[in-house]
């Protein structure tokens, strides 16, 4: 007999109402961020909305995990120790974290799940964070399905969680110390100011330009929706949706995507389960391109070979609809297969590779007239709409329910009649109500049957006919048979309120030794407790995280993209040889310049600040 295996869809959530979006449209679990000290500042949560989230996700068996993963201050780690502690009052599933301090904090016993932000890409990084307790580890979001392979393999009893779709970071997470270096933001407090997507020249060692003005370190947007099945049997068991600062039709329409690809294996391979309860019934199509996206990448997960880079815009494109015709005075025309509306967004990549938009007053047939003045387009350019105003209407409303199966059974006692509720997790509920038994003048199944089944807008919907156990056709009004349908509800909440599984962690320290004996700025160690911490673990020197102190020379992205490949000089995989002189560098519009380098060993490009 095969072992099941739980497979969770994790979603973000901005706010509270993200969160609850994320509930209804399929997720198993949500994340979200603290009050505080999250990898994304600017989604902090309070702790009530937090219990809000909990209190509603927990009715599904979904569950929600905190972002506490910004390395830490030493003044801030009383303040982390109480935060953490008031998490797991309100019931919070588990935290995810990257400060090693935390493990030498006066805790509960939360679980604790080991951020992207720990830069977990070998079976030796993972096998250690099982010794230290944690109970789920988040992948860098480069590997191949080959190395999560190994790393599952090495650590079968630690569940993996990998990103899916969103945003691409092209430095490894954790490793990027540019917005920092540039900006006095740094990405490991939370603060990052997207380096990365900004425009840059990029110039030989003798001053000569190779490409001007582009956004050479901004990557496409992950889509793994068609690679699903080959992650999960590589050992995946999370299935993360990156979006903490997206709206909620984003969340909405990639969870439901999601939540349908990831159902249609779950319905085919039995040895892997659904971690959560309920259906899913949505009011639209989920369609992935009509949400944020710079263009679509598998990245590295089958290695290196398509291109993993946007190299004209930082920004969303959208769908592809069609090519420009022709354009003349006030309108222009498209040839393609999907309709423009009213209030569309209209978007496009000019004759010198730069984006420009433009919204539709209204469409006639395949014309569009544009409200306000549009640049001139060349004949067959690609057009994309990068705003659905249909789509988002129907987003804008309620657009999904999730309903828990259950049953209930009506039969009679020596005083009246009990009403038993049961749902699909085997959770019950019985009331017993004293009522007189009276002869009703004409058959009551169906009447009976029919209050019974109207469940509104609670969690539930009736698997089935009720099932009635009586002796008679007894009378009993619309209204008392609703008083009982509701009571019965409200203890069957209760039940799975109660009987809800949380999971409580058992930290023993780990005697597994740290991997390097040696920290460098690369362990982004800031706090008195992370160094104690590895110093027990066998580490000799630990070096100051590079935001409490700057390194000279210090490289500041480890990037798994490389300009030698995007340009085909790459002498591993191209066998290509460069018309220009190295080192390049990467010239910013403020002047600023960054030296590359490329380590053909490791597969890495890596980005210096200039002398």
């Amino acid at each position: 007999m095969k072992i099941q295996r739980k497979i969770e869809l994790l979603a973000p959530a901005k706010n509270l109402a993200c969160g609850l979006a994320a509930v209804d449209h399929g997720a198993d679990a949500v994340y979200i961020g603290a009050p505080r000290f999250g990898a994304r500042a600017s989604a902090g949560n309070s702790t009530d909305d937090i219990a809000r989230l909990v209190e509603y996700a927990h009715i599904y068996n979904v569950r929600v995990y905190v972002t506490v993963n910004t390395i830490l201050r030493d003044e801030e780690l009383k303040d982390t120790e109480q935060l953490i502690g008031e998490l797991w009052r309100m019931n919070v599933d588990a935290l995810i974290v990257q400060d090693m301090g935390i493990l030498r904090l006066d805790i509960p016993p939360i679980p604790l799940h080991a951020s992207t932000q720990m830069d977990n890409r070998t079976p030796e990084k993972v096998r250690f964070l099982a010794d230290e307790g944690f109970r789920q580890v988040v992948l860098a979001r480069e590997l191949s399905l080959h190395e999560i392979r190994r790393i599952h393999d090495a650590c079968p009893q630690m569940p993996l969680e990998v990103f899916v779709h969103g945003a691409l970071c092209v430095s490894y997470s954790g490793q990027c110390y540019a917005s920092q270096a540039c900006f006095g933001r740094s990405a490991n407090r939370g603060e990052c100011a997207q380096f990365c997507r900004l425009p840059f020249t990029l110039t030989d060692a003798d001053g000569r330009v190779v490409v001007r003005d582009k956004h050479l370190l901004s990557l496409k947007d992950l889509n793994q929706s068609d690679r699903l099945e080959q992650l999960l049997d590589a050992g995946v068991s999370s299935l993360k949706i990156e979006g903490r600062l997206k709206d909620e039709a984003y969340v909405k329409n990639v969870t439901a995507a999601y939540r349908r690809k990831l159902d249609d294996i779950l319905a085919r391979r039995t040895e892997y389960v659904r971690a959560s309860s309920g259906t899913c019934r949505y009011s639209f199509v989920p369609q992935l391109d009509k949400s944020f996206s710079r263009g679509f990448t598998h990245y590295f997960l089958e290695g290196r070979g398509e291109e993993v880079a946007s190299f004209d815009t930082p920004k969303s494109l959208g769908e592809e609809m069609g090519k420009l015709k022709e354009q003349r005075g006030g309108w222009l025309s498209v040839a393609g297969v999907k309709p423009f509306h009213n209030g569309d967004g209209v978007c496009f990549i000019d004759g010198q590779g730069r984006l420009q938009g433009f919204r539709i007053n209204r469409v006639e047939g395949n014309r569009l007239y544009p409200a306000g003045e549009v640049p001139r387009i060349k004949p067959h350019t690609t057009l994309f709409r990068n705003f659905d105003q249909d789509f988002e209407r129907l987003l804008a409303r309620k657009s999904a329910e999730r309903k828990i199966r259950m049953h209930w059974t009506l039969s009679e006692t020596d005083t009246g009649f009990a009403l038993a509720a049961e749902d699909e997790d085997g959770c019950r509920a019985v009331l017993s109500f004293a009522y007189p038994k009276e002869t009703a003048r004409t058959p009551q199944t169906a009447h009976l049957r029919t209050q019974l089944s109207k469940l509104g807008n609670t969690p539930f919907e009736a698997d089935g006919e009720p099932e009635l156990r009586l002796t008679g056709e007894w009378f009993v009004p619309a209204s008392v048979v609703a008083d009982w349908r509701r009571l019965a509800v409200d203890r069957l909440l209760s039940v799975r309120r109660a009987t809800y599984r949380r999971e409580i962690a058992v930290r023993h320290p780990g005697k597994q030794p740290f991997m390097q004996t040696t920290l460098t700025y690369l362990g982004n160690v800031m706090n008195a407790e992370a160094r104690r911490f590895y110093l027990d673990h066998g580490v000799r020197q630990v070096a100051p995280a590079y935001e409490a102190q700057a390194v000279r020379g210090a490289v500041l992205m480890f990037c798994r993209h490389c300009l030698r490949y995007s340009m085909g000089w790459c002498p591993v995989h191209q066998k290509g040889n460069s018309p220009y002189r190295e080192p390049y560098y990467l010239q910013a519009s403020d002047g600023k310049r960054f030296r590359l380098s490329f380590d053909c060993k490791n597969c890495q490009m890596k980005v210096y600040a200039a002398e």
